[in-house]
């Protein structure tokens, strides 16, 4: 399986992190994969088999071949079904609302076709994505339809850009109270907006961040404990960050680690 990534041009780097594609033709025997909560959104295009999402409750549905997937708030399963061929663009937390003439959190938890969400120029946009064999290519054809649907003044909003910024340098600990002091701007106010344009209101993806930032410092092995993890992502206590670990993958870490067992061998259960 191979998977690259593509910086954006600078015009658009603000709001896209990056493109990437991922690609297997060759082997079609696929496990299903946990997808957890991030904070981004992505515009995926499949120019292989389609995936299938699995719900918690056991049904499933086919992915469209090229749709948006907002924001989610727990995690999520996908099942590749034959060959992998799938390109897409990783917005930045508040990137996509510039790009939309509605609000972002209208995608939360839920997919929206590219022709439902810009008509007739979204199915134009897919069939030349599909069309194209290349993925530098693939690249420059939407770097260039999404700069014809930039809106600017949506993406300059400083108080969007000023929270996203604060909750990701304080990795999610930053009370909301202090954002809406340093903004002169009331709670409600903000939490509105917010959710508008990220999809999430602030306390959610301040967890989302906070939960990130934990799977990185294990990642980095700076741990020797799920105590010290919780302490040092910014939780609460141990039990806080095992409720969020287990609420955003459905599963609680020991059961998540257990799997690997070059990481699980660092954790004092």
């Amino acid at each position: 399986m191979e998977y690259k990534t593509y910086p954006p041009k600078p015009t658009l780097a603000k709001q896209i992190k990056y493109y990437w594609s991922l690609e297997d033709f060759e082997n079609t025997d696929h496990e299903k994969e946990r997808v957890f909560p991030d904070g981004c959104i992505e515009l995926i295009f499949h120019y292989g088999d389609p995936f299938k999402k699995i719900y918690t409750t056991g049904a499933a549905n086919q992915q469209p071949r090229s749709f948006i997937h907002g924001q989610i708030t727990s995690y999520i399963e996908l099942e590749p079904t034959g060959k992998i061929g799938v390109f897409s663009a990783r917005f930045h937390p508040g990137g996509l609302q510039p790009f939309i003439d509605f609000d972002v959190a209208q995608l939360t938890d839920t997919t929206m076709s590219v022709e439902a969400i810009w008509g007739k120029s979204g199915k134009q946009l897919e069939l030349a994505i599909l069309k194209e064999n290349d993925n530098e290519k693939r690249v420059g054809i939407l770097q260039e339809f999404l700069e014809s649907k930039i809106n600017l003044s949506k993406a300059n909003d400083k108080t969007i850009d000023y929270c996203v910024e604060a909750v990701m340098q304080s990795n999610g600990s930053i009370a909301i109270d202090k954002l809406t002091t340093e903004l002169n701007i009331s709670k409600r106010q903000l939490e509105r907006k917010f959710q508008a344009a990220i999809g999430l209101n602030l306390k959610m993806f301040s967890r989302i961040t906070r939960f990130n930032y934990a799977l990185q410092l294990i990642e980095k092995k700076e741990f020797n404990g799920f105590t010290k993890v919780a302490y040092d992502g910014g939780f609460y206590d141990q039990a806080h960050f095992i409720k969020d670990f287990k609420d955003l993958t459905g599963l609680n870490p020991k059961q998540y680690f257990s799997e690997n067992l070059e990481m699980v061998k660092f954790f004092n259960l």
